[in-house]
């Protein structure tokens, strides 16, 4: 029976809210109706006892009881009076309708109210489906008492009655139409706005657009909705995002080592070497091999920390957590001091907490090799991004070389007396663009010099 009723039910959520509004306004309909009906057919029979003591009323003025017997006196309306109409002195008959056979069921019923004695009614129901009703009322005398009883055919009372019902039944019937129609109307135009949202989600899941549903004005419900699916969208484009990140990176990693491995063995090839070059290619294939190695099982690693926490959005990173660990780390002079700051120590980037410290790495690389005294950290909130400034007190960028720092293998000055290739900050601008972030240099920053990282926010 249950799974017959749930094939039944609809299966849309209209369907089941129209469903239910029909059935409560059912019941409803069906109570009124039936208390109606029911007001209705007391209040005519109400009637029916009131005309039927009005004739009895009438038809006492004519029963003389002054004398030692009870006799009835003939007037000019007679015959009317006389219409359904039955006289007792006691229990015996002295008048009764023409139409009235003395042992039919009338008769009897009259009797029967007469011997009560006192004011009285019955329903009497002489040829089915006809209905008679009968009131009694006594006549006092001084020497003896008389008792009259009326009766009236309902039949006019019942098919008013009846047509009364049949008007309810049939009001009810285009009121619950009404009610299903409405509600169907109602609840399909309060839905349309979820409908559409649920269309919006779905544009915007597949291309990982930026477009919320949060500055829009919703109901409260609708409002709740647009939230959750907001943040659901975010985590779609954080997982977007980090599937790009995965993809630029296993290419761009696993490039140098392969393009290592290549050029060994075209080396090799080229001509017959020595055994003590066979080695040392060996050791250059070998090292490039692990270093791939190393990249594959960071990559799975990532990947199963996000299977171990799939609650945590891929993709994103606590900012001032790993930047107070690279402080940390860092090897500075005893001259030179680090500082972190943040107005919001929950800011999160788009990014791996890798990735974020392999952007960030080389410039606090370079900011405490070339810093006099201090280097400050500091990450805020832009607009939908994060970003972090890297500021030291050194010498600054030279001016004539602030177009070429961002180029891989070019140095201000090699002479300098400090480690480095050149190729620090165009790896950290590259792993940036590559997230849809950048890395910037405020050449009108003084003294000293100042990156800026901007990275999507998580």
């Amino acid at each position: 029976m249950r799974p017959l009723l749930r094939r039944l039910a609809p299966r849309t959520l209209r369907g089941r809210l129209s469903l239910v509004a029909l059935t409560t306004a059912a019941l409803l309909v069906t109570v009124l109706t039936v208390v109606f009906n029911s007001v209705v057919e007391r209040h005519l029979r109400h009637q029916a006892d009131d005309e039927l003591r009005t004739r009895a009323d009438a038809v006492a003025t004519t029963v003389d009881t002054s004398g030692s017997r009870a006799r009835v006196r003939e007037t000019a309306d007679d015959r009317f009076l006389d219409s359904n109409v039955w006289i007792y002195a006691g229990t015996h008959l002295l008048e009764q309708p023409a139409s009235a056979a003395a042992d039919g069921p009338l008769t009897r019923a009259a009797a029967r109210l007469a011997a009560q004695g006192g004011r009285g009614c019955a329903t009497v129901h002489a040829d089915r489906p006809r209905s008679v009703r009968l009131c009694s009322r006594p006549v006092s005398g001084r020497h003896t008492a008389a008792m009259v009883v009326t009766a009236l055919d309902l039949a006019p009372y019942r098919n008013s009655a009846g047509t009364l019902l049949l008007g309810s039944l049939v009001l009810d019937a285009v009121m619950l139409i009404c009610t299903y129609a409405l509600t169907r109307l109602s609840v399909g135009r309060a839905l349309r706005p979820v409908r559409v949202m649920t269309e919006q989600a779905t544009q915007w899941s597949a291309v990982a657009a930026v477009d919320r549903f949060g500055s829009a004005e919703h109901p409260a419900e609708l409002a709740a909705l647009g939230a959750s699916l907001d943040a659901l969208l975010d985590r779609i484009r954080a997982v977007l995002r980090h599937e790009q990140q995965l993809s630029g990176e296993l290419s761009h990693e696993l490039r140098t080592p392969l393009t290592r491995i290549i050029m060994e063995l075209d080396w090799w090839r080229g001509r017959p070497r020595s055994d003590e070059e066979t080695h040392a290619s060996h050791r250059v294939i070998a090292d490039a091999a692990q270093s791939m190695r190393r990249i594959c099982d960071t990559l799975l690693n990532d990947a199963r920390e996000h299977a171990r926490n799939p609650s945590i959005a891929p993709g994103t990173a606590g900012v001032v957590p790993v930047l107070r660990r690279l402080a940390r780390q860092l090897d500075a002079p005893d001259q030179v001091k680090t500082a972190v700051e943040a107005a919001c120590p929950e800011l999160e980037a788009g990014v791996t907490p890798a990735l974020l410290e392999r952007i960030v790495s080389p410039l606090l690389a370079n900011a405490v090799r070339y810093a006099r005294s201090r280097v400050t950290v500091t990450a805020h909130r832009g607009t939908g991004s994060v970003l972090i400034d890297v500021v030291d007190d050194g010498p600054g960028v030279p001016r004539a070389f602030a177009e070429e720092l961002f180029q891989p293998g070019r140095r201000a000055d090699v002479t300098d007396g400090h480690d480095g290739a050149g190729l620090g900050l165009p790896l950290a601008r590259r792993l940036a663009r590559a997230v849809g972030g950048e890395v910037s240099y405020d050449p009108g920053h003084g003294p000293g010099a100042r990156f800026t990282v901007t990275l999507p926010a998580g």
